[in-house]
C-alpha cells in the first residue's frame, strides 16, 4: 500500500507550492542514494518523496489526487517512478523547480534529429482508383547540401569541436550534492560548431529543391487512402533520416458508378416491353459491357448482382461485386397506334384501364 503524499512529504493537506518544495527539497537531500549507500530504506523515502513531489506539484494531479486517492491517478494513466532510472530522467523539471537549474539526465551526445515528414494532397480520377496507375508528382524540400556534402561546413573545412563542452555535447551544473548534465547550449548537443560555414546553404547542411517523384497507386484506394513514401521527406540532420512523403488520395465522383467500399452500384434503364417479357441488356463494368439477362416481369427496383465485377480489394486478392437496379423506364410520346395497344392491353386485363 503507498503511503499518502502528504504524509510522505511530511506536510499537511493545505500546503502551499512553496512548502510543498520546501519539504521536498529537504528529504531529497536527506535521503538521496548518494549520501546514503547501500541504505535501502533511505532509497525507499527518495524515491517515494519524489513521486510524491511530481503528483503534488502538479495542480490537475493533485486535484485528481485529492478527490480520488492513488486508484484516481491509476485509473488517469499515472503509475509513478518504476525505479532510479525513471526518476532520474523525470528530474530536470523536478530539479529546475527546486534546486533552480535544469537539464535531464541524458547519456551521451544528441541524437541527429529526423527529417521532417511531408504531405501531398493528389486527386485521381473515379476509374484510376479502381484500377490503379502511376503518377508522377513535383515536391519542394530541404534536402542535403551538394556543396558542403551536408556538414554546413564551408568545402575544404571541417566542423571543430566544441570548445564549451569539449565535444561532450553535454555541460555539468552542480548544486550542492546534486550534479545534472544537460545539452550543451553552444553546440546544441552536438559536439561541434561550424566555424566557416558553407555558402550554398550557409551552415545549414540542406537546400531546397524542386524533385519530382513517381508515385504508384494501387487499385482500390478511395478518399482518405494515405500512401507512404520512405524516405522522400526532408532530409535530416547529418547522420539523421530522411522524413517520409505522405501522399492522401481524393478520388472524383463517377458519373455512372456509386462505390460501397469495394461494391459498385449502379442503375441501368430497361423499357417497359424488356421488364414484361424479359429480355437481355448491356451493362457497363469496369472492364467493358457486360451481358444481363431481365426475367419475365421484372419490377422497377429490382437488383442484380455480378460476382467479382467490383473495386479490387486493396489488401488482399479478389474483388468486390457489382449491383445493378434496373429501372423501368415509361414511354412518353406515344404514337396513336402505341395507344391503341396500349388499351387493347388494359381492356384484355393486362393492366388497370
Amino acid at each position: 500500500m503507498k503511503r499518502c503524499y502528504y504524509e510522505a512529504l511530511e506536510i499537511e493537506r493545505g500546503a502551499s507550492d512553496e512548502e510543498i518544495k520546501k519539504s521536498y527539497r529537504r528529504l531529497a537531500m536527506q535521503y538521496h542514494p548518494d549520501r546514503n549507500p547501500g541504505d535501502h530504506e533511505a532509497e525507499d523515502r527518495f524515491k517515494e518523496a519524489a513521486e510524491a513531489y511530481e503528483v503534488l506539484s502538479d495542480p490537475q494531479k493533485r486535484s485528481i489526487y485529492d478527490q480520488y486517492g492513488h486508484e484516481g491517478l491509476s485509473g488517469a494513466g499515472y503509475q509513478g517512478f518504476s525505479g532510479f532510472e525513471d526518476i532520474f530522467s523525470s528530474f530536470g523539471s523536478i530539479f529546475e523547480d527546486v534546486f533552480g537549474f535544469g537539464g535531464g539526465r541524458t547519456r551521451g551526445r544528441t541524437a541527429p534529429r529526423a527529417g521532417a515528414d511531408l504531405r501531398y494532397d493528389l486527386k485521381i480520377s473515379f476509374l484510376e482508383a479502381a484500377s490503379g496507375t502511376t503518377r508522377d508528382i513535383d515536391v519542394e524540400k530541404y534536402e542535403r547540401c551538394e556543396g558542403c556534402r551536408g556538414s554546413g561546413a564551408a568545402p575544404g573545412t571541417s566542423p571543430e569541436v566544441c570548445r564549451y563542452c569539449q565535444g561532450r555535447g553535454q555541460v555539468t551544473q552542480s548544486s550542492g550534492l546534486f550534479s545534472v548534465r544537460s545539452t550543451c547550449p553552444q553546440c546544441r548537443g552536438q559536439g561541434s560548431v561550424i566555424t566557416q560555414p558553407c555558402a550554398q546553404c550557409r551552415g545549414t547542411g540542406r537546400t531546397r529543391i524542386a524533385k519530382t517523384v513517381q508515385l504508384k497507386i494501387p487499385a482500390g484506394v478511395e478518399t482518405g487512402s494515405r500512401l507512404r513514401l520512405r524516405g522522400e521527406g526532408e532530409s535530416g540532420d547529418p547522420g539523421g533520416p530522411a522524413g517520409d512523403l505522405y501522399v492522401f488520395i481524393y478520388v472524383d465522383p463517377h458519373e455512372f458508378f456509386e462505390r460501397n467500399d469495394d461494391d459498385l452500384y449502379c442503375r441501368v434503364p430497361i423499357s417497359f416491353v424488356q421488364a414484361a417479357l424479359g429480355g437481355t441488356v448491356e451493362v457497363p463494368t469496369l472492364n467493358g459491357n457486360e451481358k444481363l439477362k431481365i426475367p419475365r416481369g421484372t419490377q422497377s427496383g429490382k437488383t442484380f448482382r455480378l460476382k467479382g465485377k467490383g473495386i479490387p480489394h486493396l489488401r488482399g486478392f479478389g474483388r468486390g461485386d457489382q449491383i445493378i437496379e434496373t429501372v423501368v423506364a415509361i414511354p412518353t410520346n406515344l404514337t396513336r397506334k402505341q395507344e391503341e395497344l396500349l388499351r387493347e392491353f388494359a381492356r384484355l386485363g393486362g393492366a388497370p384501364g
